[in-house]
């Protein structure tokens, strides 16, 4: 018995007449998110390279929301996580989200400290 995958991404707003149709259109977007992902890393606007938000550049959180974001649709689509029960798609969609903040948080924590010591303590910056 052959298993009907949802013909539609963005909640339903776009919808596809068929799978192949539904591959080029997610491929488009993954496309489109990584063309702006390019395009700023060769700009790199001002505005952007010179806001810091929780010790980060903004440049720099853009690229990994970006980043996050193809990660999360190539899963979606790709994987057909979409057509599994809700408890599976939230443990295998919150799981990582959970690591990632708490990833980030202890790599800007143990930034920082790294950068207290080298600015207050005994070693200099040699490099």
């Amino acid at each position: 018995m052959a298993h009907e995958h949802k013909l539609e991404i963005f909640r339903g707003l776009v919808k596809f007449k068929s799978n192949t149709q539904k591959i080029w259109g997610v491929l488009a977007f993954l496309t489109l998110v990584t063309a702006v992902e390019v395009g700023l890393g060769i700009v790199k606007p001002e505005s952007l390279t010179g806001t810091s938000f929780l010790g980060m550049k903004l440049l720099n959180w853009i690229f990994i929301i970006l980043t996050l974001v193809k990660a999360y649709y190539i899963a979606w689509d790709f994987m057909h996580l979409r057509d599994e029960k809700s408890a599976l798609r939230r443990v295998i969609v919150w799981t990582p989200v959970f690591l990632i903040a708490y990833l980030s948080f202890i790599l800007l924590v143990e930034a920082d400290y790294i950068y207290e010591v080298y600015k207050e303590g005994f070693v200099t910056w040699n490099f």
